[in-house]
């Protein structure tokens, strides 16, 4: 059994029921749009967003209709973010499928993740999911101020940490935050409560972040090769951000001027990612990443203790255990 089905076992059938009843949340008349949505059923990755979701809620009372409503609501905002995001990066695939823009071109791409948040918004609002929504409107809101962040400090390439823990404060910690706090605001949490599985969420999405920062140096060689995505669309992450401000001499200069070049040679690439091994940068983001899920670990703790907080903790430590 996969380390992920393993986590998922004391939710297993509830997760069985959330892919109904997502798939009918997206249903629509126009057959154009009913394709789309099957496809984007399909291609669908590992889950774990709606599986914070429903661990949390099951830890702290019981899974209920808001769970799923919960879920839900966050997998169409999330998938209309990601349907928007493929199409300002001009990315043709995601997952190893295409994405929509390069099946049904960026018109209806756009068109497409419109109508998913949409989807989100009602759904939350003729159940009167008030809360459920302001903490998810809240999270996209921030998803997009993290973004416009990230393309505003890459014009000159961020080497400040505290500016790069914000960003990724935004764009990824802030939706993980929202699974944790929607499971909770499911299942009967006062609002201190809420906020408090909130910010452990954040902390599992920073240190989910970091992890995705390593694999584009191929996590220090130990698993697959270094793609340098980040590098060639000069995004300032923690391991070259580290290796830059603490290598005293011209190695880190160097390695910043290719980083701010336009266009990179393979060479090229590869100089910087040797560079960042060579200078700790990896060991240094691992180390961080471990200790930020450490203290998400610590606050579940503090949870009441049964199965679904266990898994809760296993699916902390895959997020920063994947190969992938």
């Amino acid at each position: 059994m996969k380390v992920i089905d393993q986590i998922k076992a004391p939710i297993a059938k509830d997760m069985e029921t959330f892919e109904d009843k997502f798939r009918l949340s997206m249903k629509s008349d126009v057959a154009l749009l009913d394709k789309i949505t099957h496809y984007i059923v399909k291609r669908k990755g590992k889950q774990i967003r709606p599986m914070f979701v429903f661990l949390t809620a099951k830890a702290m009372g019981g899974i209920n209709e808001s769970t799923h409503r919960g879920a839900a609501l966050i997998e169409l905002l999330h998938t209309a973010t990601l349907v928007h995001d493929d199409v300002v990066d001009d990315a043709f695939e995601r997952r190893g499928f295409f994405s929509i823009n390069a099946l049904w071109k960026n018109k209806i791409a756009v068109l497409v993740g419109d109508y998913l948040l949409s989807r989100g918004l009602l759904l939350a609002i003729r159940n009167k999911e008030f809360k459920q929504l302001e903490i998810v409107s809240s999270a996209v809101e921030q998803m997009s101020e993290g973004e416009l962040l990230q393309i505003e400090k890459s014009r000159g390439v961020n080497l400040n940490e505290d500016i790069y823990f914000e960003i990724i404060r935004q764009k990824t910690a802030t939706l993980i935050a929202s699974c944790c706090a929607c499971g909770a605001a499911s299942a009967g949490a006062d609002d201190e409560t809420i906020e408090k599985m909130r910010l452990i969420g954040e902390k599992i999405g920073i240190a989910f972040q970091i992890k995705d920062d390593l694999f584009d140096y191929g996590l220090g060689g130990k698993i697959g090769k270094p793609t340098g995505i980040d590098i060639k669309e000069k995004k300032s992450t923690l391991p070259l951000i580290y290796a830059v401000n603490n290598i005293p001499n011209g190695q880190g200069k160097e390695a910043l001027r290719i980083v701010k070049r336009n266009k990179k040679s393979k060479k090229d690439v590869n100089k910087v990612i040797d560079f960042v091994l060579q200078s700790g940068g990896i060991e240094y983001a691992d180390k961080k990443m471990r200790a930020i899920a450490d203290e998400a670990l610590a606050g579940l703790d503090t949870l009441p203790e049964n199965e679904s907080r266990e898994a809760l903790k296993q699916l902390v430590r895959f997020t920063i255990e994947r190969e992938k």
